[in-house]
Protein backbone atom coordinates (compact mmCIF):
# COMPACT_ATOMS: atom_id res chain seq x y z
CA UNK A 1 0.00 0.00 0.00
CA UNK A 2 2.74 2.47 0.98
CA UNK A 3 4.44 2.13 -2.58
CA UNK A 4 0.69 1.60 -4.56
CA UNK A 5 -0.65 5.11 -4.06
CA UNK A 6 2.94 6.80 -4.72
CA UNK A 7 3.16 4.64 -7.78
CA UNK A 8 -0.69 5.80 -9.08
CA UNK A 9 -0.22 9.33 -8.20
CA UNK A 10 3.62 9.03 -9.90
CA UNK A 11 1.43 7.50 -13.06
CA UNK A 12 -1.17 10.22 -12.93
CA UNK A 13 1.14 12.94 -13.01
CA UNK A 14 3.75 11.43 -15.69
CA UNK A 15 0.61 10.70 -18.43
CA UNK A 16 -0.55 14.32 -17.74
CA UNK A 17 2.58 15.95 -18.83
CA UNK A 18 3.34 13.65 -21.60
CA UNK A 19 5.32 16.05 -23.72
CA UNK A 20 8.26 17.11 -20.81
CA UNK A 21 7.68 12.87 -19.83
CA UNK A 22 9.05 12.41 -23.33
CA UNK A 23 11.69 14.93 -23.66
CA UNK A 24 13.11 13.61 -20.18
CA UNK A 25 13.23 9.77 -21.59
CA UNK A 26 15.39 11.10 -24.51
CA UNK A 27 18.21 11.74 -22.46
CA UNK A 28 18.28 8.18 -20.45
CA UNK A 29 17.16 6.49 -23.88
CA UNK A 30 20.06 7.58 -25.98
CA UNK A 31 22.40 6.92 -22.76
CA UNK A 32 20.31 3.11 -22.41
CA UNK A 33 20.84 2.86 -26.23
CA UNK A 34 24.91 3.54 -26.15
CA UNK A 35 25.54 1.41 -22.95
CA UNK A 36 23.93 -1.43 -25.16
CA UNK A 37 25.41 -0.95 -28.46
CA UNK A 38 29.21 -0.23 -27.00
CA UNK A 39 28.78 -3.74 -25.06
CA UNK A 40 26.88 -5.99 -27.60
CA UNK A 41 29.66 -4.42 -30.46
CA UNK A 42 32.73 -5.05 -27.84
CA UNK A 43 31.52 -8.36 -27.13
CA UNK A 44 30.75 -9.10 -31.14
CA UNK A 45 34.49 -8.08 -32.81
CA UNK A 46 36.01 -10.16 -29.14
CA UNK A 47 34.21 -13.28 -30.45
CA UNK A 48 34.95 -12.55 -34.22
CA UNK A 49 38.68 -11.74 -33.21
CA UNK A 50 38.81 -14.53 -31.12
CA UNK A 51 37.23 -17.38 -33.80
CA UNK A 52 39.88 -16.31 -36.23
CA UNK A 53 42.79 -17.13 -33.71
CA UNK A 54 40.69 -20.04 -32.67
CA UNK A 55 40.69 -21.67 -36.32
CA UNK A 56 44.28 -22.30 -36.32
CA UNK A 57 43.76 -24.23 -32.81
CA UNK A 58 45.25 -24.03 -29.39
CA UNK A 59 47.84 -26.59 -30.74
CA UNK A 60 49.46 -23.88 -32.65
CA UNK A 61 52.22 -21.39 -32.45
CA UNK A 62 52.99 -18.12 -34.28
CA UNK A 63 56.28 -16.70 -34.59
CA UNK A 64 56.27 -13.75 -36.47
CA UNK A 65 59.34 -10.58 -37.03
CA UNK A 66 59.23 -7.89 -34.54
CA UNK A 67 60.74 -4.75 -33.37
CA UNK A 68 63.87 -5.57 -30.94
CA UNK A 69 62.74 -4.88 -27.54
CA UNK A 70 59.16 -4.70 -28.71
CA UNK A 71 56.88 -7.08 -26.17
CA UNK A 72 55.02 -8.10 -28.98
CA UNK A 73 55.00 -9.74 -32.81
CA UNK A 74 54.59 -7.16 -35.84
CA UNK A 75 53.98 -9.02 -39.02
CA UNK A 76 55.96 -7.02 -41.52
CA UNK A 77 57.71 -5.09 -38.44
CA UNK A 78 59.81 -2.21 -39.46
CA UNK A 79 62.23 0.30 -37.41
CA UNK A 80 63.58 3.41 -38.74
CA UNK A 81 61.47 2.43 -41.79
CA UNK A 82 63.65 -0.37 -42.60
CA UNK A 83 61.65 -3.77 -42.84
CA UNK A 84 62.38 -6.38 -40.39
CA UNK A 85 63.84 -9.66 -42.92
CA UNK A 86 65.77 -11.67 -40.04
CA UNK A 87 62.97 -14.12 -40.77
CA UNK A 88 63.61 -16.76 -43.30
CA UNK A 89 62.01 -20.23 -44.43
CA UNK A 90 64.72 -21.83 -42.87
CA UNK A 91 63.94 -20.92 -39.79
CA UNK A 92 61.08 -22.57 -39.92
CA UNK A 93 62.36 -25.67 -40.97
CA UNK A 94 64.44 -26.09 -38.31
CA UNK A 95 61.66 -26.02 -35.90
CA UNK A 96 60.74 -29.53 -37.60
CA UNK A 97 64.07 -30.64 -35.45
CA UNK A 98 62.07 -30.11 -32.31
CA UNK A 99 60.49 -33.32 -30.09
CA UNK A 100 56.92 -31.55 -30.53
CA UNK A 101 56.89 -29.80 -33.52
CA UNK A 102 54.23 -31.97 -35.79
CA UNK A 103 54.62 -29.42 -39.24
CA UNK A 104 54.41 -25.80 -39.98
CA UNK A 105 53.94 -23.05 -42.84
CA UNK A 106 55.56 -20.12 -43.56
CA UNK A 107 53.74 -16.99 -45.01
CA UNK A 108 54.36 -13.79 -47.33
CA UNK A 109 51.94 -11.29 -48.69
CA UNK A 110 52.65 -9.58 -52.30
CA UNK A 111 50.25 -7.73 -54.58
CA UNK A 112 50.57 -8.04 -58.24
CA UNK A 113 48.41 -7.48 -61.45
CA UNK A 114 46.51 -10.18 -62.78
CA UNK A 115 45.04 -10.60 -66.05
CA UNK A 116 43.18 -13.61 -67.77
CA UNK A 117 42.23 -12.41 -71.74
CA UNK A 118 40.77 -8.55 -71.68
CA UNK A 119 40.35 -8.87 -67.50
CA UNK A 120 42.64 -7.10 -65.74
CA UNK A 121 42.66 -7.21 -61.67
CA UNK A 122 45.19 -6.31 -59.03
CA UNK A 123 44.61 -8.92 -56.52
CA UNK A 124 46.25 -9.78 -53.36
CA UNK A 125 49.05 -12.82 -53.27
CA UNK A 126 49.32 -15.05 -50.11
CA UNK A 127 53.05 -16.98 -50.55
CA UNK A 128 52.58 -20.10 -48.56
CA UNK A 129 54.06 -23.01 -48.10
CA UNK A 130 52.31 -26.59 -49.01
CA UNK A 131 51.24 -27.55 -44.70
CA UNK A 132 49.23 -24.69 -44.87
CA UNK A 133 45.45 -26.71 -45.10
CA UNK A 134 46.99 -28.86 -42.14
CA UNK A 135 47.24 -25.92 -40.18
CA UNK A 136 44.86 -23.49 -40.83
CA UNK A 137 41.59 -24.86 -40.60
CA UNK A 138 39.89 -22.32 -42.48
CA UNK A 139 41.38 -22.71 -45.42
CA UNK A 140 38.96 -25.75 -47.21
CA UNK A 141 39.89 -26.53 -51.22
CA UNK A 142 36.08 -26.59 -52.99
CA UNK A 143 37.44 -27.28 -56.86
CA UNK A 144 41.46 -29.24 -57.38
CA UNK A 145 43.65 -29.13 -55.10
CA UNK A 146 46.65 -27.53 -52.88
CA UNK A 147 50.14 -27.35 -54.41
CA UNK A 148 52.66 -29.94 -52.89
CA UNK A 149 55.85 -29.73 -51.71
CA UNK A 150 57.94 -30.45 -54.49
CA UNK A 151 55.45 -27.52 -56.69
CA UNK A 152 56.95 -25.65 -54.01
CA UNK A 153 60.43 -26.23 -53.87
CA UNK A 154 60.47 -26.23 -57.32
CA UNK A 155 59.14 -22.87 -57.51
CA UNK A 156 56.41 -24.09 -59.99
CA UNK A 157 53.65 -21.11 -61.12
CA UNK A 158 50.49 -22.87 -60.23
CA UNK A 159 48.00 -20.61 -57.43
CA UNK A 160 44.76 -21.65 -55.67
CA UNK A 161 42.34 -18.92 -55.70
CA UNK A 162 39.49 -17.23 -54.08
CA UNK A 163 35.86 -17.58 -55.37
CA UNK A 164 36.01 -13.78 -55.92
CA UNK A 165 39.21 -13.85 -58.08
CA UNK A 166 37.54 -17.55 -60.05
CA UNK A 167 34.36 -14.78 -60.59
CA UNK A 168 35.90 -12.24 -62.18
CA UNK A 169 38.52 -14.21 -64.53
CA UNK A 170 36.70 -17.52 -65.86
CA UNK A 171 32.90 -17.52 -63.97
CA UNK A 172 31.81 -19.96 -60.87
CA UNK A 173 33.08 -23.29 -61.45
CA UNK A 174 35.29 -22.83 -64.16
CA UNK A 175 38.65 -21.76 -62.90
CA UNK A 176 40.94 -25.35 -62.27
CA UNK A 177 42.58 -25.83 -65.12
CA UNK A 178 43.08 -22.18 -66.54
CA UNK A 179 46.01 -19.93 -66.46
CA UNK A 180 45.86 -16.46 -65.58
CA UNK A 181 48.74 -14.19 -65.94
CA UNK A 182 50.66 -12.86 -63.00
CA UNK A 183 53.32 -10.14 -62.96
CA UNK A 184 53.51 -11.22 -66.61
CA UNK A 185 53.91 -14.65 -65.83
CA UNK A 186 51.80 -17.81 -66.43
CA UNK A 187 50.15 -19.44 -63.71
CA UNK A 188 47.96 -22.52 -63.63
CA UNK A 189 44.60 -22.38 -61.50
CA UNK A 190 45.09 -25.72 -59.74
CA UNK A 191 42.29 -25.44 -56.83
CA UNK A 192 39.48 -23.10 -55.47
CA UNK A 193 38.88 -22.39 -52.42
CA UNK A 194 35.67 -22.82 -50.53
CA UNK A 195 33.99 -19.21 -49.40
CA UNK A 196 35.77 -17.97 -46.60
CA UNK A 197 34.94 -14.49 -46.53
CA UNK A 198 36.99 -11.76 -44.35
CA UNK A 199 39.34 -12.72 -41.60
CA UNK A 200 40.74 -10.16 -40.02
CA UNK A 201 39.47 -7.49 -42.38
CA UNK A 202 41.55 -9.57 -45.35
CA UNK A 203 39.14 -10.88 -47.91
CA UNK A 204 40.54 -14.28 -48.65
CA UNK A 205 38.04 -14.98 -51.12
CA UNK A 206 39.98 -12.43 -53.13
CA UNK A 207 43.22 -14.17 -53.11
CA UNK A 208 45.11 -16.03 -54.63
CA UNK A 209 47.59 -18.64 -52.77
CA UNK A 210 50.61 -19.42 -54.94
CA UNK A 211 53.98 -21.34 -53.42
CA UNK A 212 55.54 -19.22 -50.70
CA UNK A 213 59.20 -19.99 -52.74
CA UNK A 214 57.34 -18.91 -55.73
CA UNK A 215 56.26 -15.75 -54.47
CA UNK A 216 59.83 -14.81 -52.75
CA UNK A 217 61.83 -15.14 -56.20
CA UNK A 218 59.68 -15.04 -58.92
CA UNK A 219 57.39 -11.94 -57.49
CA UNK A 220 58.42 -10.24 -54.57
CA UNK A 221 62.04 -10.51 -55.25
CA UNK A 222 63.06 -11.29 -51.37
CA UNK A 223 64.53 -14.31 -49.00
CA UNK A 224 62.65 -13.39 -46.18
CA UNK A 225 59.12 -14.11 -44.59
CA UNK A 226 56.46 -12.05 -42.46
CA UNK A 227 55.69 -15.00 -40.11
CA UNK A 228 55.46 -18.95 -39.52
CA UNK A 229 52.74 -21.08 -37.70
CA UNK A 230 53.52 -24.48 -36.37
CA UNK A 231 51.50 -27.11 -35.23
CA UNK A 232 51.97 -28.99 -32.05
CA UNK A 233 52.20 -32.50 -31.22
CA UNK A 234 50.88 -32.24 -27.76
CA UNK A 235 49.29 -28.97 -26.98
CA UNK A 236 49.95 -29.37 -23.00
CA UNK A 237 53.46 -28.33 -23.82
CA UNK A 238 52.98 -25.35 -25.13
CA UNK A 239 54.91 -23.17 -22.98
CA UNK A 240 57.83 -25.43 -23.01
CA UNK A 241 57.85 -25.73 -27.22
CA UNK A 242 57.62 -21.88 -26.92
CA UNK A 243 60.56 -21.43 -24.71
CA UNK A 244 62.16 -23.91 -27.65
CA UNK A 245 61.38 -21.97 -30.63
CA UNK A 246 62.88 -18.86 -28.75
CA UNK A 247 66.11 -20.53 -28.08
CA UNK A 248 66.64 -22.18 -31.47
CA UNK A 249 65.80 -18.82 -33.03
CA UNK A 250 68.02 -17.41 -30.96
CA UNK A 251 70.96 -19.53 -31.55
CA UNK A 252 70.38 -19.32 -35.41
CA UNK A 253 69.79 -15.55 -35.41
CA UNK A 254 73.13 -15.13 -33.51
CA UNK A 255 71.19 -13.17 -30.62
CA UNK A 256 72.21 -13.84 -27.07
CA UNK A 257 70.59 -10.92 -24.70
CA UNK A 258 66.96 -11.67 -24.57
CA UNK A 259 65.81 -7.85 -25.74
CA UNK A 260 67.48 -8.01 -28.94
CA UNK A 261 65.27 -10.80 -30.40
CA UNK A 262 63.95 -9.95 -33.71
CA UNK A 263 61.41 -12.06 -33.42
CA UNK A 264 58.24 -13.17 -31.06
CA UNK A 265 56.65 -16.07 -30.55
CA UNK A 266 53.49 -16.70 -29.00
CA UNK A 267 50.96 -19.72 -29.03
CA UNK A 268 47.66 -19.34 -29.62
CA UNK A 269 46.32 -19.77 -26.12
CA UNK A 270 48.42 -16.98 -25.18
CA UNK A 271 47.51 -14.79 -28.15
CA UNK A 272 43.38 -15.53 -27.37
CA UNK A 273 43.85 -14.71 -23.22
CA UNK A 274 45.70 -11.31 -24.63
CA UNK A 275 42.71 -10.22 -26.97
CA UNK A 276 41.00 -11.14 -23.94
CA UNK A 277 42.18 -8.84 -21.54
CA UNK A 278 42.60 -6.06 -24.20
CA UNK A 279 38.99 -5.82 -25.49
CA UNK A 280 37.84 -6.35 -22.07
CA UNK A 281 39.83 -3.46 -20.66
CA UNK A 282 38.77 -1.39 -23.76
CA UNK A 283 35.12 -2.45 -23.30
CA UNK A 284 35.23 -1.20 -19.68
CA UNK A 285 36.88 2.38 -21.21
CA UNK A 286 34.14 2.89 -23.74
CA UNK A 287 31.40 2.08 -20.89
CA UNK A 288 32.53 4.19 -18.93
CA UNK A 289 32.66 7.12 -21.68
CA UNK A 290 29.23 6.03 -22.57
CA UNK A 291 27.94 6.48 -19.21
CA UNK A 292 28.33 9.78 -19.32
CA UNK A 293 25.11 10.07 -22.18
CA UNK A 294 23.31 8.82 -18.52
CA UNK A 295 25.04 11.49 -16.06
CA UNK A 296 23.63 14.07 -18.76
CA UNK A 297 19.97 12.34 -18.43
CA UNK A 298 19.65 12.24 -14.81
CA UNK A 299 20.61 15.50 -14.75
CA UNK A 300 17.65 16.40 -17.18
CA UNK A 301 15.89 13.89 -15.03
CA UNK A 302 16.56 16.46 -11.80
CA UNK A 303 15.76 19.53 -13.65
CA UNK A 304 12.14 18.16 -14.77
CA UNK A 305 11.84 16.83 -11.32
CA UNK A 306 12.56 20.29 -9.94
CA UNK A 307 10.15 22.20 -12.40
CA UNK A 308 7.43 19.42 -11.54
CA UNK A 309 7.96 20.42 -7.48
CA UNK A 310 7.65 24.07 -8.13
CA UNK A 311 4.24 23.47 -10.31
CA UNK A 312 3.16 21.03 -7.92
CA UNK A 313 3.44 23.36 -5.01
CA UNK A 314 0.40 23.64 -3.48
CA UNK A 315 -0.41 20.18 -4.79
CA UNK A 316 2.18 19.19 -2.03
CA UNK A 317 1.13 21.65 0.57
CA UNK A 318 -2.77 20.25 0.40
CA UNK A 319 -2.13 16.67 0.57
CA UNK A 320 0.54 17.47 3.40
CA UNK A 321 -2.29 19.09 5.38
CA UNK A 322 -4.52 16.46 4.67
CA UNK A 323 -2.26 14.53 6.45
CA UNK A 324 0.55 13.06 4.06
CA UNK A 325 3.61 12.42 5.62
CA UNK A 326 7.29 13.52 4.54
CA UNK A 327 8.24 9.99 2.90
CA UNK A 328 5.17 9.55 1.33
CA UNK A 329 5.98 12.57 -0.94
CA UNK A 330 9.36 11.34 -0.71
CA UNK A 331 8.26 7.89 -2.34
CA UNK A 332 6.11 9.95 -4.75
CA UNK A 333 9.02 11.58 -6.37
CA UNK A 334 10.95 9.09 -6.25
CA UNK A 335 8.40 6.58 -7.89
CA UNK A 336 8.38 9.37 -10.88
CA UNK A 337 12.31 9.55 -10.92
CA UNK A 338 12.49 5.42 -11.38
CA UNK A 339 9.56 5.04 -13.49
CA UNK A 340 10.93 7.64 -15.83
CA UNK A 341 14.20 5.78 -16.14
CA UNK A 342 12.61 2.70 -16.28
CA UNK A 343 11.18 3.19 -19.51
CA UNK A 344 13.84 4.75 -20.70
CA UNK A 345 16.00 1.80 -19.83
CA UNK A 346 13.77 -0.66 -21.20
CA UNK A 347 13.22 1.60 -24.51
CA UNK A 348 16.63 1.87 -24.77
CA UNK A 349 17.01 -1.98 -24.69
CA UNK A 350 14.78 -2.05 -27.40
CA UNK A 351 16.48 0.36 -29.91
CA UNK A 352 19.76 -1.49 -28.74
CA UNK A 353 18.45 -4.96 -29.64
CA UNK A 354 16.93 -3.44 -33.04
CA UNK A 355 20.60 -1.46 -33.70
CA UNK A 356 22.43 -4.35 -32.37
CA UNK A 357 20.77 -6.81 -35.10
CA UNK A 358 20.87 -4.52 -37.96
CA UNK A 359 24.55 -3.84 -37.95
CA UNK A 360 25.60 -7.50 -38.18
CA UNK A 361 22.82 -7.79 -40.89
CA UNK A 362 24.80 -5.00 -42.15
CA UNK A 363 28.45 -6.27 -41.74
CA UNK A 364 27.05 -9.71 -43.24
CA UNK A 365 26.17 -8.26 -46.64
CA UNK A 366 29.78 -6.83 -46.47
CA UNK A 367 31.35 -9.87 -45.68
CA UNK A 368 32.16 -9.72 -42.43
CA UNK A 369 31.22 -12.30 -40.44
CA UNK A 370 30.64 -10.14 -37.25
CA UNK A 371 27.78 -10.67 -34.90
CA UNK A 372 26.76 -7.90 -32.64
CA UNK A 373 25.67 -9.96 -29.09
CA UNK A 374 23.58 -8.28 -27.00
CA UNK A 375 24.61 -10.25 -23.48
CA UNK A 376 22.40 -10.26 -20.45
CA UNK A 377 25.04 -8.54 -18.60
CA UNK A 378 25.12 -5.50 -21.14
CA UNK A 379 20.93 -5.35 -20.30
CA UNK A 380 21.18 -5.98 -16.86
CA UNK A 381 24.01 -3.00 -16.32
CA UNK A 382 21.88 -0.83 -18.37
CA UNK A 383 18.73 -1.51 -16.42
CA UNK A 384 20.63 -1.64 -13.62
CA UNK A 385 22.14 1.99 -13.93
CA UNK A 386 19.37 3.35 -15.24
CA UNK A 387 17.07 2.66 -12.33
CA UNK A 388 20.21 4.17 -10.09
CA UNK A 389 20.69 6.99 -12.10
CA UNK A 390 16.32 8.01 -11.47
CA UNK A 391 16.98 7.59 -8.20
CA UNK A 392 20.43 9.36 -7.11
CA UNK A 393 19.45 12.45 -9.37
CA UNK A 394 15.55 12.32 -8.42
CA UNK A 395 16.46 12.05 -4.95
CA UNK A 396 17.23 15.71 -3.72
CA UNK A 397 14.14 17.04 -5.85
CA UNK A 398 12.10 14.66 -3.47
CA UNK A 399 13.87 15.43 -0.57
CA UNK A 400 12.90 19.13 -0.71
CA UNK A 401 9.48 18.45 -1.93
CA UNK A 402 9.18 16.11 0.95
CA UNK A 403 10.10 18.95 3.55
CA UNK A 404 8.33 21.91 2.34
CA UNK A 405 5.97 23.25 4.86
CA UNK A 406 2.02 22.89 3.99
CA UNK A 407 1.57 26.68 5.27
CA UNK A 408 4.28 28.04 3.35
CA UNK A 409 3.18 25.71 0.48
CA UNK A 410 -0.73 26.37 0.28
CA UNK A 411 0.79 30.35 0.99
CA UNK A 412 3.14 30.19 -2.19
CA UNK A 413 0.16 29.19 -4.36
Amino acid sequence: MKLLLPLKFALKNLSANKARTALTLVGIVIGITSVILISASGQGVKQFVLGQVESFGSDSIQVEPKVPTSKTGDVGATANNVQITTLKIEDAEATLKLPNVKSFYAGSIGQALGSYGNTNKKIMLFGASEGAPTIDSGLKIRDGRFYSESENDSLAQVTVIGQEVEDIFFGRGEGVGKEIRIKGKKFRVIGVLEERGTVGFISFDSMAYVPIKTLQKKILGVDHILFFTVKMKDASLTDDTVNEIRFLLRDRHNIEDEEKEDFAVVSMKEAAEMIKDIFNSINILLLALTSVSLIVGGVGIMNVMYVSVVERTFEIGLRKALGASSSSILRQFLVEAVIITFLGGLIGILLGFLLSASASYLFSLLGYNLEFEVTWDGVLLATGFSVLVGVIFGFYPAYKASKLSPMEAIRRN
